[in-house]
């Protein structure tokens, strides 16, 4: 009698739904520690079956790449949806490559996809399987080992199909693996990132790559070299972006903002006559994958490849799409308008000998201002916190206070899920007797070097960075909680006298989301 194999005792079972039982499995073992530190996060079911349902009609004999499989429910979707799609008789041999570092689960997924081969040979589909227990950024070395060949395809089989939902952490700048990319990713690069570079470096011409990451490699310059290189090689045809960072990985409590990419490797493809488009999806999260909306726009339009920085932008509605539009046709900058963006100086804990929780303004003290007091419009110091909000006027001798002059404070960072990406007030000099004052390091400030804001400028200003033509172009390119300095340098922005006719519209009107909107509205049409 013949050895019973694994999942004998569950034929009728998807193979997908095998593999994420399998997978729930063997996590339910592992500490949270372990799965943070190789960044483990399981492809959900609904996820990866809408991920395969990306894949282009392929025929013949086809290679597919797992660079990070887990326990195989994003290859059992691919398998299953190529199977379901297949509409001859003859036959179709696929050949999978599928690397997991850890040794259960990367013994889990060879049962998995051995109960995957069988489930769908009555549909004529032959399966090979190499499982692969290696870290896969090291297996691959020859494309990162020197900046020049990190894009560069290395010695092997190219493969048709990459699917992934590679793991997200910040790699050390000692290890080897971030070392050898130092040309192309500023600081502590995250790892998805390496991964989609070699996954894109192991296609086939025209060869194509599904993979589900965070939004964060689409902008900011984090990732600026990054994308000048990626860009040339691999073109986007789609993009499904998770509106929540919250519901796409939600068992797992992953609050990235999380996008799914298609790219088809097509070398410099942005210099030849062809026009291409890209499909945008979105949805909340993982209900309703089945029945989301496509819509099609000029690839043009969501990537500039004539630009320097080379940001992917994902206009998912048609506000979006209206948003770029305007902003894009803006002719000044802040740098245009003599204006600069710094971070504020005082980082706390370089400075905690000279904050104090109380304070004499008149004699030995000075404000100091957190993210936690800029609202929109308007900022409340002191706030009800207690972290110290006061810095001793000696701190002078640092450097660590700025002149207090009239600026525009803008949060680094937005809360999970917060209504505006970005939040910023007007802050004027007259309105605390002070020579100096902190600024924290969890904001920027807008200032005019050698000369200072007016006020109908500072208040336009600030208007026009809350309102929701900002927010809603800020979004379709932005898919952190960072707010960028450098992406705000590069942001279009009004002739000057525009912001000025905001400002005084918003002084007299009022500075509600509604009346913000409508002056902003009401002073482009204006001079259009």
């Amino acid at each position: 009698m013949a050895a019973k194999q694994p999942g004998d005792e569950i034929v009728a079972q998807r193979p997908t739904l095998f593999a994420d039982s399998v997978g729930r499995a063997i996590l339910a073992t592992k500490t949270a520690e372990h799965q943070k530190r190789l960044g483990i996060y399981l492809t959900p079911v609904g996820v990866a079956d809408f991920i395969a349902s990306m894949i282009e009609q392929k025929s013949g004999q086809l290679r597919i790449l797992d660079p990070a499989a887990g326990s195989g429910t994003l290859l059992c979707a691919a398998i299953e949806s190529l199977a379901e799609r297949r509409h001859t008789a003859d036959p179709l041999e696929i050949q999978i490559v599928a690397y997991e570092i850890d040794e259960e689960l990367a013994r889990g997924l060879r049962s998995v996809l051995d109960y995957a081969a069988r489930f769908v040979s009555p549909r004529n589909l032959q399966i090979r399987i190499d499982v692969v227990q290696q870290d896969f950024l090291l297996a691959h070395s020859g494309a990162l080992s020197t900046s020049a060949q990190l894009f560069k395809r290395v010695r092997s089989s190219p493969f048709d199909l990459v699917v992934a939902n590679p793991p997200y952490f910040k790699l050390a700048k000692s290890d080897p693996r971030a070392r050898a990319v130092e040309a192309v990713v500023h600081g502590q690069p995250n790892i998805y990132s390496l991964f989609m570079a070699v996954g894109a470096s192991l296609l086939r011409d025209r060869g194509q790559m599904l993979f589900i990451t965070p939004r964060s490699f689409a902008s900011g310059p984090y990732f600026r070299l990054f994308r000048n290189r990626f860009f040339k090689l691999a073109r986007p045809s789609r993009v499904h972006v998770f509106d929540s960072r919250r519901e796409a990985f939600e068992r797992d409590s992953v609050l990235q903002e999380n996008i799914i990419l298609s790219a088809i490797r097509d070398l410099d493809w942005w210099k030849g006559p062809e026009s291409f488009h890209m499909s945008i999806s979105t949805s909340r999260g993982i209900e309703r994958l089945d029945s989301v909306q496509v819509q099609s726009i000029p690839l043009a339009q969501a990537l500039d490849m004539s630009s320097r920085d080379r940001v992917l932008r994902v206009p998912s509605a048609q506000s979006a799409k209206d948003a770029v539009r305007v902003v894009e046709s803006w002719p000044s900058s802040l740098h245009n308008s003599g204006l600069e963006i710094s971070t504020g100086p005082v980082v706390p804990f370089r400075a905690i000998d000279v904050l104090d929780c109380e304070g004499d303004l008149s004699r030995t003290h000075m404000p100091l201002l957190w993210m936690q007091h800029v609202h929109a419009m308007r900022i409340s110091w002191p706030g009800n916190m207690r972290k110290p909000q006061y810095i001793r006027k000696i701190a002078a001798q640092r450097s660590l206070p700025v002149p207090n002059r009239n600026y525009v404070l803008l949060r680094r960072f937005s809360s999970k899920e917060e209504p505006r990406r970005l939040v910023a007030a007007p802050w004027f000099r007259k309105n605390m007797v002070t020579s100096m004052l902190g600024i924290e390091n969890h904001l920027n400030y807008i200032h005019r070097p050698g000369g200072e804001l007016n006020e109908d400028e500072g208040w336009g200003l600030a208007a026009l960075l809350n309102s929701s033509l900002l927010d809603a172009y800020f979004r379709a390119s932005n898919g952190s909680t960072q707010v960028s300095a450098t992406e705000l340098r590069a942001m279009p922005m009004p002739a000057g006298e525009i912001l000025l006719d905001i400002g005084r519209r918003v002084r007299v009107h009022g500075d509600s989301i509604e009346q913000i909107d409508r002056a902003v509205r009401d002073c482009l049409s204006a001079r259009n």
